[in-house]
């Protein structure tokens, strides 16, 4: 009996070879496993740029929609290089707003920010999709800068007193905000960086009577 017992735990026995192919096969669904976590790690890092985007492009264009009459900026902080007479106030609220607002994605990875007269199609004037979309006229570029923590002027002018927004004008303007940010890609698996946009339009919110009436009939805005 303890020979047959012998016998039949021997035949029980893993072969000597079987233990280097269950290492070959563990090794081979673990960098599987590996790299499904690290592209789940990094799909959510891209999501929470996108959603970021998102949102901060929507308290800009809710902080512009309601400075149809706000004018233009005053006076420019320092080492700025805005021309206070080409700049609206309501984008450099509005650029402000961006900046303040909460953010899990890192300032530094956003590239441009455009506050802009939008044109029927939602994109600034004569644009026809958001790769073709200059920043131009009716239309002010802020650029983040790391040394002072903040959104700069970069380029573009918009005259506020062109803006429509009086009751009873008409159909009133809309505001339009791009933003425009690289994702810079955590482990690689699908390349370094990745480019990324969205925009948000409001339509300005209508003027009291007696704004219009003192900027004149179709304008709400003044100096």
């Amino acid at each position: 009996m303890q020979t047959m017992t012998r016998t039949a735990l021997a035949r029980l026995r893993r072969p000597s070879g079987d233990d280097g192919a269950a290492a070959v096969e563990f090794a081979l669904v673990s960098l599987l496993l590996f790299t499904l976590l690290l592209g789940i790690m990094e799909f959510s890092l891209v999501m929470r740029d996108s959603v970021a985007i998102t949102s901060a492009v929507r308290t800009g264009a809710r902080i512009a929609s309601a400075e149809a009459a706000a004018g233009h900026v005053t006076s420019c902080p320092p080492a700025t290089t805005c021309a206070p007479a080409n700049v609206p106030q309501l984008a450099q609220d509005a650029a402000d707003a961006v900046q303040k607002a909460g953010s899990a994605m890192p300032k530094g990875n956003i590239d441009e920010l455009w506050i802009y007269k939008a044109g029927t199609n939602g994109l600034p004037s004569g644009a026809s999709s958001m790769s073709t979309a200059t920043c131009g006229s009716d239309c002010v570029k802020f650029v983040w800068v790391d040394s002072a923590g903040k959104f700069q002027y970069a380029s573009g002018t918009w005259t506020s007193t062109t803006i429509a927004a009086c009751i009873g004008a008409g159909k009133s303007d809309s505001v339009g905000v791009i933003m425009k940010a690289t994702h810079k890609m955590l482990f690689g698996l699908f390349g370094t960086s990745m480019s990324m946009s969205d925009r948000a339009v409001m339509q300005f919110e209508p003027l009291p009577n007696a704004i219009c009436s003192a900027a004149g009939p179709t304008n709400g805005g003044h100096q």
